[in-house]
């Protein structure tokens, strides 16, 4: 089988219980690697980086990849891919680093959790099978990527750690018996001759299973010693190995210290605990791969004769007609033609309440068809679906390296050297300064070995994160940058803006002195624009054509040619206070006095109740508008924000934003993405809330779902408690290293705490991680 190029586990068994575990022993060598340099480990693995990608269990030959190529516009082409035999952090940083060292590719990304490989290089200088070359000749497997096979190697390891814990545990109850006799032998009632046969018997059954259960660890142990490494895997097995050969020796030779019970005993609990830590993985396993398994259902098309056909989603076409069944997942992105229903849209907003749609309602990939039949027309298929790109956010949200993840690489970086060595001071301290008998001296390194292990400081951070994301999923929010949570945990001071924020940004025209022509005429400019006051001027005509080559000045408004459609300071116009009853646009053409088209645009449902609990919270509060001062003031006062600025301009956010930042404030900006964006991207953390259309184009850190402002709240409470968790891990994994490890070279913890002891610090970590995702946090 293929093994792990960095860490040395075989490919398909995920030898330490789960990838985050394994990833510890890898980022112990990672900095040998590093140093080493990728050239000369091409050389010692004898990789040719030229060859053609081969299937490393399958003579068949070549495998052409080029069929999986997505093309784009701007001469970038990417391949999507899911990479079989990746079980740590460390295999991703050398997957990367290679994949980046090749000629024409731009970007090389690999997500640990759904194991999604994304590769984009320039058409021309290079082809799919030269760029993956490298990495399948170093004994990784790429599979066009299919999220049914994301939970098949975890299954596959649990079963084999139940059956080894299954014979441990069997093994250990039957070899305790006659260690209990031995025991109870010791004043003198069992002569040598019994307590011999004791031993015998004892090896007998506890050695075959010693054999058969230590092969999750000395698979991954052995493999990563041919390569010249070492891993957590390696203490393990010469810990267990030690102390069972030790035992056979003594039972030989008729001596008394023989401990085939501590030896299984200590199996059994090691395996017990990774099968915990394996399951308690499972609880807080990847968002992003449950959303995967949503999108993996059939689609059925209808054909031009009104015949149907079942199709895979990877190949159904754009502009083909699906139909989609009540109770029925949606396979594909697409604008509904025919039929009424209910939508479940919360894998979307987050919401609970069913969205109706009729015919030209847009639905989403992923969403539940609740209460009738529709008939679809396709937009979006495969990894250009909203669901595809709600993955993706999440991705990179849950590999996000925030200083703690820093740290904890630093220190697991020297664990390989350092544990080993602790293991040998240990046994020539007992053995050369004390008259302990050498058989307990090992025993004794034996649990320095176990003890050691730095699992619970690997799954300090890297649980929180992916908790975390889960919660912000379910309540509609996405993360778009990696280190969004930390930032927003340290935030002070929230800015808003107004339209689209504070309000539904869902402005309805009001009636005016305006006619038909003058609407018409706006209506056209206006469908052009994305901004929420634009957007009803546009619905109030729908059938009109979009005007072309329209210009969209950010924070003043649109212009067609020498007609403008904007603000009154924009267009010079003089305030009258008789006007200032709510938001406004003026259409202003050469030779015509200025139209004036006014709005109203209600308070979103819980922006008092947000607002007055930021307030309780500590948080100073902002609002900063580009409307007219009667409109903000009153906007202010209804909310109780006392800081406010009427009729900025994108320049003048972003110098108060620098102000708030010069002052030493963390700022979180809230705006709703477009003439925002200036802001969005200075300030220390940005949100927008955004339709399902608008994620992928805001320039938001975050961005939340639905009609409520609630989300904002939910962010920054995720995110504070997500910090403390993170610093009571990290102070959790220390506290029990530095508690336990004095204790195991004194010599009072015997091998079997030792492993009883690593165990549940993992479970630890992991349950109180998991802590975030119940119960309200404000």
């Amino acid at each position: 089988m293929a093994v792990c190029a960095h860490c040395g586990a075989e490919v398909g068994v995920a030898s330490t219980g789960g990838a985050e575990f394994c990833c510890r022993g890898c980022r112990a060598a990672y900095s040998l690697v590093r140093g080493m340099g990728l050239d000369q480990y091409y050389r010692r693995r004898s990789i040719d980086p030229t060859q053609r990608p081969l299937r490393p269990d399958d003579e068949a030959g070549p495998v052409d990849y080029s069929a999986q190529v997505h093309p784009s516009d701007d001469g970038i082409v990417g391949l999507h891919l899911m990479v079989e035999g990746m079980h740590c952090a460390a295999c991703v940083w050398l997957i990367e680093s290679i994949l980046a060292r090749q000629p024409g590719v731009i970007e090389a990304r690999l997500n640990m959790t759904t194991r999604r490989l994304v590769v984009r290089w320039r058409d021309g200088e290079t082809n799919a099978n030269a760029v993956l070359a490298p990495v399948i000749a170093i004994g990784y497997r790429l599979q066009p990527y299919d999220p049914a096979r994301l939970g098949r190697e975890s299954e596959r390891v649990e079963k084999e750690l139940l059956r080894a814990m299954a014979v441990a545990g069997f093994a250990a109850g039957n070899v305790m018996l006659f260690s209990v006799s031995i025991w109870a032998g010791q004043s003198g009632s069992m002569d040598w001759v019994t307590r011999s046969l004791f031993h015998w018997i004892s090896a007998l059954i506890a050695l075959p299973a010693v054999v058969y259960c230590i092969r999750p660890f000395a698979r991954s142990a052995f493999s990563a010693l041919r390569a010249g490494r070492s891993n957590m895997d390696v203490p393990i097995t010469i810990g267990v190995t030690l102390a069972s050969a030790m035992s056979l020796w003594e039972t030989m030779r008729g001596g008394p210290h023989a401990y085939f019970d501590a030896a299984i005993s200590l199996l059994f609990f090691l395996l017990i605990g990774r099968y915990l830590d394996s399951r308690a993985r499972g609880r807080a396993r990847s968002s992003a791969e449950h959303l995967l398994a949503l999108g993996a259902v059939t689609v059925t098309v209808l054909d031009g004769d009104g015949t149907r056909r079942l199709l895979p989603p990877e190949q159904v076409q754009l502009g083909m007609t699906v139909l989609v069944a009540t109770g029925e997942r949606i396979g594909a992105d697409g604008t509904v033609t025919d039929g009424q229903s209910e939508i479940d849209t919360s894998l979307i907003t987050g919401e609970t309440v069913p969205a109706p749609v009729e015919p030209g309602a847009t639905v989403f990939a992923g969403t539940l068809n609740l209460s009738g039949p529709l008939k679809l027309e396709v937009t979006a298929v495969g990894e250009s679906t909203l669901l595809a790109e709600i993955v993706r956010m999440m991705e990179v949200a849950e590999q996000g390296r925030a200083r703690y993840v820093a740290i904890a690489d630093r220190v697991a970086r020297y664990y390989a050297p350092v544990v080993h060595l602790m293991g040998l001071v240990t046994f020539l301290g007992w053995e050369i300064f004390t008259d302990t008998p050498w058989q307990v001296a090992l025993l004794y390194a034996v649990s320095v070995l176990i003890i050691t292990c730095p699992c619970a400081l690997a799954l300090a951070v890297p649980v929180v994160q992916v908790v975390a994301s889960g919660r912000w999923l379910r309540r509609g929010i996405l993360a778009k940058s990696a280190t969004a949570q930390e930032r927003l945990a340290s935030v002070d001071w929230v800015v808003f803006d107004k339209t689209g924020t504070l309000t539904e940004g869902r402005p309805e025209l009001q009636a005016g002195h305006w006619t038909q022509e003058d609407l018409r005429q706006a209506a056209s400019i206006a469908a052009a624009s994305k901004h929420p006051v634009a957007r009803a001027v546009a619905r109030a005509m729908p059938d009109v054509p979009v005007a072309d080559d329209v210009r969209e000045v950010a924070g003043c408004g649109l212009a067609y040619g020498d007609i403008r459609l904007g603000s009154r300071q924009w267009l010079g116009l003089p305030d009258d206070p008789a006007e200032a009853s709510g938001p406004e646009l003026f259409l202003a053409r050469p030779g015509h006095p200025a139209v004036r088209f006014g709005f109203r645009d209600p308070l979103r449902a819980d922006a008092k109740d947000v607002v007055a609990l930021l307030k309780h919270k500590g948080y100073r509060l902002t609002l900063l508008s580009g409307d007219r001062r009667s409109v903000v003031e009153t906007i202010a006062g209804d909310l109780g924000i006392d800081d406010w600025q009427a009729g900025c301009k994108p320049a003048d956010k972003c110098a108060r934003l620098a102000a708030l930042a010069g002052a030493g404030h963390k700022v979180l900006m809230i705006g709703d993405g477009l003439n925002d964006a200036p802001a969005l991207a200075s300030a220390h953390v940005s949100m927008s809330p955004s339709s399902a259309v608008d994620i992928s184009q805001t320039v938001a850190d975050v961005v939340f779902q639905g009609h409520l402002l609630s989300p904002v709240i939910e962010a920054l409470a995720v995110a504070r408690k997500a910090g403390a968790l993170v610093r009571q891990n990290f102070a959790l994994a220390l506290g029990y290293n530095l508690l336990t490890i004095p204790l195991a070279i004194a010599g009072q913890v015997t091998p079997l705490i030792a492993a009883i002891s690593m165990s549940t610090s993992s479970v630890i970590v992991i349950s109180n991680a998991l802590r975030l995702s119940r119960g309200r946090l404000w």
